[in-house]
């Protein structure tokens, strides 16, 4: 009997050391949700740093999604990498720097990359991302895809195709937007991608979009137009 549960203890251990790897990956997948949620209903690019450094690009982003695959690695996660850093240096200060921590702050760093690959073709990405990819232990393209289809306002989290479907089922974000605006007069940010949100806008709601928001939507109208006469 001892050398039986002798026997079962690395595999009882590699289970347990499985199953908080793969909460790690839910955390951060729904941390990196959340961040995206902020920036897309929150973030204003007339604030004086965001604005210019995560906002810009982010609208950028949504009238031309796969504008951003040009980038490197580098460029798309510069943001992330120093929150990750951040991170580590506050656990290691606080003395609770586990691998559970590295793991977040690895797979967080890396949750545009993801992202990234979520926007490119099987050819762009190699067979191994595909594979992973249609293994659903990366998000697909087809899952991402969801995000950009108006309204946009779904499907957040970047790194797996677990956790959206659980969350809009319940209405996390629009119920969070809910609270938000009664607890503090905060609505959601009109996207300006968006057509038909375009044309909800009453003129005192129109003058508070930045003036290259609206240069962007009617740029990308007309690009629609075009192809639709196509």
């Amino acid at each position: 009997m001892t050398s039986l549960i002798a026997g079962i203890a690395p595999l009882v251990c590699f289970c347990k050391i499985g199953f908080q790897f793969l909460l790690c990956v839910l955390v951060t997948d729904f941390v990196s949700g959340l961040l995206h949620w902020l920036e897309d209903a929150y973030g204003r690019e007339d604030f004086p740093i965001t604005g210019r450094l995560f906002t810009r690009p982010n609208i950028l982003h949504h009238h031309n999604p796969r504008y951003f695959t040009r980038h490197s690695w580098l460029q798309s996660s510069w943001d992330l990498i120093c929150l990750a850093i951040l991170i580590l240096f506050a656990a290691w200060l606080l003395g609770v720097l586990t691998w559970h921590v590295w793991a977040f702050a690895i797979l967080g760093a890396n949750a545009n990359q993801v992202h990234r690959w979520a926007h490119r073709t099987p050819n762009e990405n190699g067979w191994l991302i595909t594979f992973l990819q249609r293994c659903h232990i990366l998000q697909s393209a087809r899952h991402h895809a969801f995000h950009h289809t108006d309204p946009k306002n779904s499907h957040y989290c970047v790194l797996t195709d677990v956790l959206n479907p659980f969350l809009d089922g319940i209405g996390f974000w629009q119920r969070s937007e809910r609270i938000i605006q009664r607890l503090f007069g905060l609505r959601r940010r009109p996207d300006t991608s968006v057509p038909s949100t375009m044309q909800q806008l009453n003129p005192d709601e129109r003058q508070l979009v930045p003036s290259e928001e609206l240069a962007a939507a009617s740029a990308g109208q007309r690009l629609r137009a075009a192809r639709h006469r196509k």
